[in-house]
């Protein structure tokens, strides 16, 4: 793992976006990495902005601002558009098809389109399931830093409900990607 990892996700509240960075910080606890979080969102309850940052490393973290995220996961178009250019050219951007219409084709890193809402809605019938999905694929490109296993038991940990949905969810994203 490189000194400093950079993950930021970010969409509109109600999608899990505060929720995942917890997970990939508990998960980073539990293998021994230092680990910060930012969250930021909106006065709305749900469909408001939602930022989450996590820095991880074996290292002291100096500060817990992510400005050149490896990996950002964005679940709005609005989103994409205002991180897209602070994923330098080695990073990856994931996003949802069904939530970015506008893919910049410009940008040198590497882009995946993970359609978690489309999978979420095929094998469960509930858009409730895509953060899962999404998570998964996420855990699937982060495979050097953090263990699959580890990754889906803090999620299952933080969000307890629908365990084996959430389960199948996170494999599905994992196997996509």
């Amino acid at each position: 793992m490189k000194d400093r990892l950079e993950i930021v996700a970010s969409g509109f509240g109600g999608q899990g976006v505060v929720r995942l960075g917890q997970t990939i910080g508990e998960a980073a606890v539990k293998q021994g990495l230092r680990v910060t979080m930012l969250k930021s969102h909106g006065t709305e309850m749900r469909g408001g902005y939602v930022r989450s940052q996590v820095v991880l490393s074996e290292k002291q973290i100096d500060s817990p601002m992510c400005e050149n995220p490896d990996v950002f996961l964005a679940l709005s178009s609005a989103a994409y558009n205002r991180f897209k250019d602070t994923v330098p050219a080695n990073g990856i951007i994931i996003y949802d098809p069904a939530f970015v219409d506008n893919v910049d084709t410009s940008l040198p890193c590497k882009q995946v389109p993970v359609p978690a809402k489309e999978i979420a809605m095929e094998h469960f019938n509930r858009p409730i399931f895509s953060n899962a999905v999404a998570l998964g694929a996420m855990a699937k490109l982060l495979q050097e830093a953090l263990d699959k296993e580890t990754v889906l038991d803090s999620f299952l940990e933080v969000i307890p409900k629908y365990k084996a949905e959430n389960r199948k969810a996170f494999e599905y994203g994992f196997e996509y990607s």
